[in-house]
């Protein structure tokens, strides 16, 4: 019988939450390593770097499979889950938008984790630029959401949550850690608190409870 995957994590990093959080609506119990990413970089260290040599978290250990980049870990814990495969559309067409805003999440709404890694963990980075290129990808979000209401669809790739919602959930949920404002982002907020409504939901600090 195969143990429990181990997640190499660090609380207050919004990726390592976003595999708690698919974890936890999937029914799968992680066994969780902490990581002193800030201040220590302890993610940098050699017993890190031997897991990822890119030198960032989450990890994902699983018998003998390691997974390093969030997407992926996501969909491997919906793969496993008791109730994993609710996250997952059964139909090509679905599982196709899934991919498609997962892959938005990882590369076109990147900025949102990184300008709060600035303004929270003392990370490198241009704050200005980053909170504009946040604010632009999550205004592409909102206006996709607010298209989806008309639609009679409450999540980003159809009328059920999938993987890909509870990937791009935590970049506006933790954005105003770096001052930006939920209210400029009503179709987002609506969005949220449905998000929120799911049975296993768990939250982190920075996470505001949606009324």
């Amino acid at each position: 019988m195969m143990t429990n995957p181990t997640l190499w994590n660090y609380d207050l990093d919004d990726a390592c939450y976003r595999v708690r959080l698919m974890a936890s609506l999937s029914g799968v119990t992680l066994d969780l390593r902490s990581v002193d990413a800030f201040p220590g970089n302890e993610h940098l260290g050699d017993e890190m770097l031997a897991l990822n040599p890119l030198g960032r978290l989450p990890v994902l250990e699983h018998g003998a499979l390691t997974l390093c980049q969030t997407e992926a870990i996501l969909l491997h814990l919906a793969r496993i889950g008791p109730r994993g495969a609710a996250f997952v559309p059964s139909d090509d067409a679905g599982a196709a938008r899934m991919r498609d805003w997962l892959f938005f999440g990882a590369r076109d709404l990147a900025a949102p984790s990184q300008a709060r890694a600035v303004a929270m963990l003392g990370a490198a980075g241009d704050a200005g630029a980053l909170n504009h290129a946040a604010r632009h990808g999550l205004r592409l979000l909102e206006d996709h959401m607010t298209a989806q209401g008309f639609r009679g669809q409450g999540f980003v790739a159809g009328a059920r949550a999938t993987v890909a919602d509870i990937a791009l959930f935590p970049a506006f949920a933790l954005c105003r850690d770096f001052n930006l404002d939920h209210d400029a982002f009503p179709a987002l907020r609506l969005w949220a608190r449905r998000v929120r409504q799911l049975d296993g939901f768990i939250t982190m600090p920075g996470i505001p409870d949606y009324h």
